[in-house]
């Protein structure tokens, strides 16, 4: 055992550090080459965006795992790359039809914009904000607690990745639009994840990164078993298909067209 865990903690690092690129390359390109991003969460990199950009962060008062700081970097261009090829490929605007269901909007339509510009000032503004904070609290007795904090909020937000999708799979019946190699990749990335955090030190891995973890493996397992039950769905099959913002496919939101399965 004790020479299988220095296996996994030798190779384990190199797959966490290139997870990003393995886990949503795919999901970029299929998203290129349909020209939409029908189907597809944005609240992935939003979530992916902010919890990296925090680890970051907290980096500098843990120390944590270098691969698991390359990991964060890699993952924030990534997901900038993702939200970019995303928002270029949403579905064209079209004018609303009586009596569909209205949206649920969220406060000041909070990532649900129709521009992309407010999505990047956002990311900005969220950046330079922590920068800012950092600086000031660096040279005090709060940076430690500040920047466990700062892991503690990034790991949890971290960890809620599959909710958006499996809501949007579970209210539409089927898995359309989000690529199974994501999910392939997200349960062959917990597996190496799992072991490596547990065989690592409590130093080089804190107990927050663990915590999450396992919770994160539980709903990507929940993703996999949709998969395994409801596939791409069925045409005609009763219940809405959610889009990038949670909302039906075939409703309109805020003047947004959206595709029907197919």
């Amino acid at each position: 055992m004790g020479f299988l865990n220095a296996v996994v903690t030798t190779i384990a690092p190199i797959f966490i550090v290139t997870s990003p690129i393995t886990s949503y390359a795919d999901q970029i390109y299929s998203i290129h080459r349909t020209r939409s991003s029908a189907g597809f969460s944005l609240d992935i990199p939003l979530i992916m965006l902010v919890a990296s950009i925090l680890k970051v962060y907290y980096w500098f008062g843990a120390h944590f795992s270098t691969s698991l700081l390359l990991q964060s970097i890699l993952m924030i261009t990534v997901q900038l790359l993702l939200l970019h090829v995303a928002l270029t490929n949403r579905p064209a605007i079209t004018h609303h039809t009586p009596f569909q269901p209205a949206p649920t909007p969220r406060p000041y339509d909070f990532w649900q914009w129709r521009m992309a510009r407010p999505y990047w000032a956002f990311l900005s503004y969220f950046t330079g904000t922590l920068l800012i904070l950092h600086m000031l609290l660096a040279s005090t007795s709060l940076f430690q607690p500040y920047t466990a904090l700062l892991g503690y909020v990034a790991l949890a937000i971290e960890a809620t990745l599959p909710l958006p999708q499996m809501v949007a799979n579970q209210r539409r019946r089927g898995c359309k639009g989000f690529r199974v190699s994501v999910i392939a990749n997200w349960l062959i990335g917990d597996v190496f994840k799992m072991w490596f955090f547990f065989a690592s030190g409590d130093k080089e891995v804190p107990i927050a990164f663990k915590l999450c973890g396992v919770f994160q493996m539980a709903c990507d397992m929940g993703l996999g078993v949709q998969w395994w039950v409801f596939g791409d769905g069925v045409e005609g099959a009763p219940g809405p298909v959610m889009g990038e913002k949670g909302v039906p496919l075939e409703v309109p939101m805020g003047g947004w067209e959206r595709a029907r399965l197919t």
